[in-house]
C-alpha cells in the first residue's frame, strides 16, 4: 500500500507541474479575464480569493479528469460544497485504495519577499478527530491512504488595474487586465506543509506554513517529527489540557506545538522551525 501512495503522489507532483500553462497566457496572466452574457458583455471577475477559487476549480476538472482515467481512478467529488474533500481518487482495480485531494489557493505577499498568505488544509474537527465518522466528509478520514493539497500559488493584479464596474465588449478581450498571473501549481501531503496555528479566524482549520520555498519542499513545521505527531497534536488541540507556565498549578487548552511536545516528554528541537516573515524596506 505504501508503494501505491508514493507512486500516486509522484502522478500527482508531476500532474500539478504541467497546469501552468494550461491556466496562462504567454505573458503568464491567468487566461480567465472574466464573465461573458448572451449579449457578448465582459465582466470583469472579482479578486475575490473564493471566487478565484472555484473558477480555477472548474477550469481544472478536465485536466483532472484525464489525469485520473490515465491512472487508472475514478473521480468523487464532494457532494456538499463544505465537504471534504474536493476530489476523492477511488483505484478502479481496488476500490479500498483512496487519496484524498484538496485544491488550495493563496497569494504571494507583496510587502514581504518570499512569502505567501498561507493555505487553510482542512479542518481538525469531528471527522479529523473521529477517523471513521461521516460527518461533512466524502468518505471515512481513514479510509484515504493519504490527504493531498495541490495547491495553486499566485499574484494579485494591482486594484488600479482592476474596475469590477466595467463592462467590456469582446472585441476588447485583449484589453481586460487578469485578476491575477505568475500561477505554479504543486501537490503535497498536507501535514509536510501544515504549521501549528489555525488556517482561519474562529473555524477548526489547519493552517500552512508561509514560507513559499518550504511549502514547494514539504519542510513544514511537522516534516521531522513525522504524520502521526502531525495527526495527534491536531486531534488534541484546543482540547487538551496542559500545564499552564505562566501560573504554577495551573492548565490551559493546547495551542501550541512546544506546549504538546512537552507534555508528551519529546525534544522540542524537531520542531522545524518556520521562517519569520521579514517586511520589505520601502
Amino acid at each position: 500500500m505504501n508503494e501505491t501512495k508514493e507512486i500516486f503522489i509522484k502522478q500527482l507532483q508531476e500532474f500539478a507541474k504541467t497546469l501552468t500553462k494550461y491556466v496562462s497566457t504567454h505573458s503568464g496572466e491567468w487566461n480567465i479575464k472574466g464573465f461573458i452574457d448572451i449579449h457578448q458583455n465582459i465582466y470583469t471577475i472579482s479578486s475575490d480569493s473564493k471566487i478565484i477559487s472555484k473558477l480555477l476549480e472548474i477550469q481544472l476538472f478536465p485536466k483532472f479528469k484525464v489525469f485520473a482515467e490515465k491512472n487508472g481512478y475514478e473521480i468523487v467529488l464532494a457532494e456538499k460544497q463544505n465537504w471534504y474533500p474536493d476530489l476523492s481518487f477511488v483505484n478502479k482495480a481496488n476500490p479500498q485504495i483512496k487519496f484524498a485531494v484538496d485544491i488550495k489557493t493563496t497569494y504571494r505577499l507583496e510587502n514581504y519577499t518570499g512569502f505567501c498568505n498561507g493555505f487553510t488544509l482542512g479542518s481538525h474537527g469531528e471527522y479529523f478527530r473521529n477517523r471513521t465518522s461521516l460527518k461533512n466528509i466524502q468518505f471515512p478520514y481513514s479510509d484515504y491512504q493519504a490527504h493531498l493539497v495541490l495547491g495553486v500559488l499566485y499574484t494579485r493584479a494591482l486594484s488600479t488595474d482592476i474596475n469590477e464596474t466595467d463592462i467590456l465588449q469582446l472585441s476588447e478581450l485583449d484589453n481586460v487586465t487578469s485578476v491575477i498571473k505568475d500561477l505554479v501549481f504543486f501537490a503535497e501531503e498536507k501535514w509536510k506543509i501544515s504549521s501549528d496555528r489555525g488556517g482561519s479566524g474562529n473555524t477548526a482549520n489547519i493552517g500552512s506554513i508561509h514560507y513559499i520555498e518550504d511549502i514547494f519542499n514539504g519542510n513544514g513545521i511537522f516534516s521531522k517529527l513525522g504524520e502521526s505527531i502531525f495527526d495527534e497534536f491536531w486531534i488534541n488541540q484546543n482540547v487538551l489540557q496542559v500545564p499552564n507556565p505562566k501560573i504554577k498549578g495551573s492548565f490551559k487548552r493546547l495551542t501550541k506545538l512546544s506546549e504538546f511536545l512537552n507534555f508528551k516528554g519529546i525534544d522540542n528541537s524537531l520542531i522545524n522551525s518556520p521562517r519569520p516573515k521579514r517586511k520589505n524596506k520601502s
